[in-house]
């Protein structure tokens, strides 16, 4: 019993690192994909000497064991087989078909992908599965069937949360999330297309409007002065002021830039966000402007080719140290640019409002957007030309207003 084809295998082994009480060692099946192991009970358990004679075992209780064994085999290979012919096959999505579809629970379907984003290392994504299993949990039970999330029933969800007072924005993520796990699941013949409740006809999603956030040269100047005699204050300000210059970089990217992505005068990064999700590597780079370096020589460590610029990481982090140190960066930014924006009278500015302004400063100049489409790291125009369009209409309401000061 052996199946491999298209880099996948499929085995039955004895688990010999796991014996149970009575001496005896579980029989499992073995899936290998991408060098990832993954292994299915098959209820039966067996010495090591039967099975190492179990294919020429003559007693009906072996013989019995060995066809129950080629049976929970046969199952696997068969799901294998039919995930490969559709070209997206995964052990995540194995263990949907495996482990989340025999109980048919969109709880479990969560947990089997939160799961292999934890094996991964993707902390972010992870947490906003776990964070939108929990919304779900509160809105219905621990046992959501598939056949229950219907057109309907996403609405109820919907105006659920808009009950526990979440944004627009929150709730277009919430139902965007649960949508990949439904698309997964119709991909996986878990759920048929009558089922499905998105889309053209059935329940469209609403997107969130977006605050208004880009601020002008001339408010940028007036933080960029700001000093209330706190250091703490200064060194956000400082930071913040390097997130804006650097391309509107995010604070997941600024906290891991080192000595070494400093090439020619030149920071040179690669965006966290799309690293995973496009073909291409796409390397964003950024003259090290002076106040850059000033800020850098304020408020960075000591030079040294392998050594962060600024004393946040330590290099130790796993994937959600790093994560939560990112996350409790940002907040203590935010926290003291909202003051500054409160003392200034500009409004809240946060992290957000750094990118926002960059990309908003540089087209008000009239900079071609071709230009800042590359300098953000989008894939494409298009993405830029709809970041842009809130502010764009912003300008036009403003610009609208002069016409009638007379």
């Amino acid at each position: 019993m052996f199946y491999s084809k298209d880099g996948i295998s499929v085995a039955p082994v004895i688990d010999s690192s796991h014996p149970k009480q009575n001496g005896l060692y579980p029989i499992k099946i073995r899936v290998t994909y991408r060098r990832k192991r993954k292994y299915y009970p098959t209820s039966k358990s067996l010495t090591i000497e039967q099975w190492n004679n179990i294919n020429s075992a003559k007693s009906h209780a072996l013989i019995a064991v060995r066809k129950d064994i080629e049976n929970s085999y046969n199952i696997v290979r068969s799901v294998v087989e039919d995930l490969a012919s559709t070209g997206y096959f995964s052990l995540e999505m194995l263990n949907m078909r495996l482990r989340g579809a025999t109980s048919h629970t969109v709880n479990t379907a969560f947990r089997a992908k939160i799961e292999a984003l934890k094996e991964s290392g993707q902390a972010g994504t992870m947490m906003c599965y776990d964070t939108v299993l929990k919304g779900l949990e509160r809105f219905s039970n621990n046992h959501i069937n598939f056949a229950d999330v219907t057109v309907a029933w996403v609405g109820r969800y919907a105006d659920f949360l808009r009950k526990e007072n979440k944004a627009q924005t929150t709730i277009s993520i919430h139902l965007r999330t649960l949508r990949a796990i439904l698309n997964e699941a119709k991909r996986n013949g878990i759920i048929r297309e009558s089922q499905y409740p998105f889309g053209r006809g059935r329940y469209e999603i609403q997107e969130g409007e977006g605050r208004k956030m880009a601020l002008t040269v001339e408010q940028i100047g007036m933080i960029a002065k700001y000093d209330d005699g706190n250091e703490a204050t200064a060194k956000y300000r400082d930071y913040w002021l390097f997130l804006y210059l650097c391309n509107g970089i995010n604070v997941a990217d600024f906290v891991k830039l080192k000595f070494r992505d400093i090439i020619n005068g030149e920071i040179c990064f690669v965006r966290q966000k799309t690293e995973r999700t496009t073909k291409t590597r796409k390397e964003i780079c950024v003259i090290v402007s002076e106040r850059m370096q000033d800020i850098i020589d304020r408020r960075g460590n000591s030079p040294a080719p392998n050594q962060f610029i600024f004393p946040i990481l330590n290099g130790q982090e796993d994937a959600f140290t790093l994560r939560l140190k990112t996350k409790y960066l940002t907040r203590a930014i935010n926290k003291r640019m909202a003051e500054i924006g409160k003392k200034l009278g500009i409004g809240n500015i946060s992290t957000y409002t750094a990118r926002h302004s960059f990309a908003t400063v540089l087209k008000r100049a009239g900079v071609n957007i071709a230009y800042i489409s590359e300098s953000l790291g989008h894939s494409d125009l298009k993405t830029t030309e709809n970041y842009l369009a809130s502010f764009e209409r912003e300008e036009r309401e403003k610009n609208a207003q002069l016409l009638t000061q007379f």
